[in-house]
């Protein structure tokens, strides 16, 4: 197909920001970065794409493809070279000009930056380049960006990208290289995996060179940590052993001091603390005006439903990309089958919409509560239970561990609760010191005890009486999951509700009397 070179600056708009919108990886900002003079823009890590801020501001990035066209016929995108689609590029001015107008109309606050693979990938990462190098420098744009690593492109034009944005990713699309054999013949995992891999080193690397800085700079490190009866030996040097970790589980102690939460279980969740590999955690160090590789991680994309994969194949990958390619985020993108294709499923209730947020409910597991994939799942039980959550699951599966007594247990143990979350895990660590705790208590704290009730004790009590067993829990979970199920999977449809309507999934059919005295008050 050939590129519409007549069409003006709104007519491409509408054309590559419509096509960028099944990529879903637009993440939280994860980088902090005050506005100065002569500059327009700054980031907040609390920044996401539509989405809320944690002030209550509503976040929104520029989505835009660079170009539609692509050199690739990956089977599962609407954006393959054999579609007959309109086909249109933007130049790195154009690209400037609507970010910084749409800026200052306080449209959006950053760019979300894809594209197709025009000619070739060098070729395309050098026009994104110069995109991004005007927006920095000309421009003096100091807002968030987020920019798509293009698979086989040369490894300087990555590492000078690298310098420009905030953060980077390459989506891995299909969990096997056999997926991508099948759909995408045109991408290998090796092209894939290569810039995920320099990326790594390079905010290593990076973080490396921060802590070889003066005494004086260990001694600021060291008292951010709060570690302020130490001498500055004590703090890691270098960064950590990438095969021993000795040096990360010091610095993972130094963080549990200064939080306050101390023990193994503070080492548990720690994608969200500054000893998480995929940040650079020492921008303190550093001058103000110095910009930095990636400071805000990089992620990645999988489609889930367009190859035969398990939930269990897939969170096993998603553990791995953590463990050894330090990734700050896995997204899940439920397959949408937007072309006519043979070798594509046809799935009879359309995009899986309810798997992909239990694969986004177990990530959430592994990254921030200290689950593994295996304890999850397993090759005798590789999908997740439609009707109950993945942490309620393996709670009933392992009643033996509950319930747990509130006033007593790690933090590693509450996290485990269902109904609790990191935050009123933390709560509860640190208000039991002045005090027993009780359920009003608890409740205060955010504990969610319609799902923690069942598995928590306070001073030897139950909230209320009942039997710790596993069906009669399943029936009581169930009933409160089985809306949230009916809402997802009917996104986005609407009907009249009735009186007695409970989405059409009661587990028994309500009898003539019950509604009589629903209606009248009678019991």
């Amino acid at each position: 197909m050939l590129i519409q070179e007549e069409m003006d600056i709104q007519e491409k708009l509408e054309i590559l920001s419509a096509a960028a919108k099944y990529d879903v990886s637009c993440s939280s900002s994860g980088i902090a970065r005050k506005g100065k003079k002569g500059t327009i823009g700054n980031t907040l890590a609390a920044g996401i794409c539509h989405s809320f801020a944690a002030d209550g501001r509503c976040i929104s990035l520029l989505k835009i493809l660079f170009t539609n066209q692509c050199i690739y016929d990956c089977r599962y995108c609407v954006n393959r070279r054999s579609n007959d689609v309109v086909r249109t590029a933007f130049t790195p001015a154009e690209v400037c000009t609507l970010t910084i107008e749409f800026y200052r109309r306080n449209y959006i606050e950053g760019l979300f930056l894809s594209s197709g693979i025009l000619h070739s990938p060098d070729y395309t990462m050098e026009q994104i380049y110069e995109t991004l190098y005007r927006l920095r420098t000309e421009y003096h744009f100091n807002g968030y960006i987020h920019v798509k690593a293009i698979p086989g492109a040369s490894p300087e034009l990555i590492e000078r990208m690298g310098f420009l944005t905030d953060r980077m990713s390459v989506n891995l699309e299909l969990p096997t290289a056999e997926g991508l054999r099948r759909l995408a013949p045109g991408k290998t995992r090796e092209k894939i995996l290569a810039p995920m891999r320099q990326v790594q080193r390079g905010i290593a690397a990076q973080n490396l060179r921060a802590l070889e800085g003066s005494r004086h700079d260990r001694g600021r490190m060291q008292r951010r940590l709060g570690d302020s009866g130490a001498g500055s030996s004590n703090l890691p040097n270098p960064w950590w052993d990438f095969q021993h970790g000795s040096e990360k589980r010091e610095l993972q102690a130094l963080e549990a001091k200064a939080s306050g939460i101390t023990g193994k279980g503070r080492e548990i969740g720690m994608a969200d603390t500054i000893a998480h590999p995929g940040r650079n955690v020492w921008t303190a160090l550093q001058q103000r005006d110095q910009r930095f590789f990636v400071p805000a991680g990089q992620s990645t994309q999988m489609i889930v439903g367009a190859t035969p994969e398990s939930d269990y194949h897939m969170l096993r990958v998603a553990e791995a990309l953590y463990q050894n390619y330090d990734l700050k985020r896995v997204f899940y993108s439920a397959f949408v089958r937007v072309n006519e294709d043979s070798m594509l499923p046809v799935l009879p209730g359309g995009p899986p919409l309810l798997r992909e947020h239990r694969l986004y409910q177990a990530d959430w597991l592994l990254r921030f509560y200290g689950f593994g994939a295996e304890e999850l799942l397993s090759e005798e039980r590789p999908n997740f239970n439609v009707l109950l959550d993945p942490k309620c699951d393996w709670a009933l599966r392992h009643l033996e561990r509950f319930p747990v007594e509130v006033n007593r247990a790690d933090y590693a143990t509450l996290l485990r609760v269902p109904g609790l979350g990191v935050k009123s895990a933390r709560r509860i660590v640190a208000a039991r010191r002045g005090g027993v705790l009780d359920f009003p208590d608890l409740k205060k704290m955010g504990v969610v005890l319609k799902r923690a009730m069942y598995f928590l004790t306070c001073s030897g009590r139950t909230m209320i009486p009942f039997r710790l067993d596993e069906d009669f829990i399943t029936s009581q979970l169930v009933s409160v999951e089985h809306k949230k199920a009916w809402d997802i999977e009917n996104h986005g449809s609407y009907r009249q509700l009735s009186l007695f309507d409970d989405y059409q999934v009661a587990a028994a059919p309500v009898s003539k009397e019950d509604m009589v005295s629903a209606v009248t008050g009678l019991l």
